[in-house]
């Protein structure tokens, strides 16, 4: 009898942690490496969040929570969903979780059984088929390509569906490809789920206010009021307000669907972290005008690097609507070698031989369903970005 179970043994490591801890682990060794695998703004947590935080320090708010959040972050989550996307919800129709993946991880595990299938469009963030597979169901992979621009059609949604789907999972705008769909693309796939009233939506929002060129975000339930009963809209404060360390996330849905979590919640973690809590209390309710600032940075640094990424020999580059990723296909460098001699057959190999012999740290396509491409996040510095990408062009540039 083995000591690890096997559920652990149908789980693959994160991706983006590993090449992240390797980048990190270079540079302790001396060496020059610049990261631009992790997702995370490079902004520092608005001062009036921080204020917020010590000041629920100095009155005592020290001690355990209700699992699934205080009553005052559940009435700000409320008037968030409300306010921004026409969700007609209360406080008693939210949850807040340690992190946007607690909510993901809460909702599958709590709903999922062996022999499940939950619709997984490709690319996919890395965590996703991950956390099917944790609870015992199958990921079912509908491919979104380039050629779609990264966006699921209502066709291959439709032919997805099985009697056996139980969820689709569905981000926007996407890691890694920072397509975000519009009102009348979530429509299309809106019509076809209602034909399938089996299936149940989740919507992973994280990146809401990251999207570019005045387009206008939109969520399925907000399209779609009839996919409510049946859609987990899920969302955080980690990339809105730069608190990826702060560790909350919170989602509004089907109340059946948050008593199961807050059931596994209360044998887990129990309450997100109770300072935290109450300064995503402020970063919803506080001033939001940083956030066009901010928006207008990113979408700055997402033309510079589509721009370079777009000069680079084999490198081809979709232009992002959202987030802060680039995803281009280096199909054109796989099957050739670097110009240090190592054999390109991967994206992989592509993305190894720019760790290790150009100092890029950036994570490889097939970790997101989608061999033949690399993700590249633009949240860094403009320095860090620039020097990079002479780095990705010399690289590209000795390929033969």
């Amino acid at each position: 009898m083995g000591l690890l179970s096997d559920a652990l043994g149908r789980v693959q490591p994160s991706a983006t942690v590993g090449i992240t801890q390797l980048a990190r682990q270079m540079r302790q060794a001396g060496k020059d490496v610049i990261a631009l695998s992790a997702g995370e703004p490079d902004f520092d947590t608005p001062r009036n969040v921080r204020d917020a935080a010590i000041a629920a320090i100095n009155r005592g708010e020290t001690h355990y929570t209700d699992v699934d959040g205080i009553a005052e972050l559940k009435a700000a989550v409320a008037a968030k969903f409300r306010r921004d996307n026409g969700l007609d919800v209360s406080a008693d129709d939210c949850f807040v979780a340690t992190g946007g993946k607690q909510i993901i991880f809460n909702a599958l595990m709590a709903t999922l059984n062996p022999g499940d299938e939950v619709i997984v469009p490709v690319p996919y963030w890395v965590s996703y088929p991950e956390i099917v597979r944790l609870a015992g169901a199958d990921p079912v992979f509908a491919e979104a390509s380039q050629e779609t621009g990264f966006k699921l059609s209502p066709a291959a949604l439709e032919k997805a569906i099985s009697a056996r789907t139980k969820w689709l999972i569905l981000g926007s705008p996407s890691n890694p490809s920072g397509a975000a769909y519009s009102a009348d693309e979530l429509k299309g796939l809106a019509e076809v789920l209602l034909r399938h009233p089996h299936v149940h939506i989740l919507t992973d929002d994280i990146y809401e206010v990251l999207v570019y060129d005045g387009l206008e975000f939109a969520t399925i339930a907000q399209v779609e009021p009839g996919l409510m009963p049946r859609t987990l809209t899920m969302n955080g404060v980690s990339k809105s307000h730069a608190m990826t360390g702060w560790r909350i996330g919170y989602c509004t849905g089907p109340r059946e669907i948050l008593k199961a979590m807050v059931k596994l919640q209360g044998q887990s973690t129990t309450n997100p972290p109770s300072i935290s809590q109450w300064a995503a209390v402020e970063a919803l309710n506080g001033p939001q005008e940083f956030l066009a600032e901010w928006r207008d940075v990113f979408q700055k640094r997402r033309d510079y690097v589509v721009g370079r990424l777009r000069a680079c020999a084999g490198l081809e580059c979709l232009l992002p609507e959202g987030a802060f990723y680039a995803f281009p296909s280096c199909k054109g460098l796989i099957g050739k070698t670097s110009a240090a001699g190592r054999p390109l057959a991967t994206d992989d190999d592509v993305v190894m031989a720019l760790l290790e012999e150009n100092g890029v740290a950036l994570v490889h396509g097939s970790a997101f369903g989608l061999p033949g491409h690399f993700r590249i996040s633009y949240a860094a510095s403009d320095a860090d970005l620039e020097k990079a990408m002479d780095r990705i062009e010399v690289f590209c540039g000795g390929v033969r």
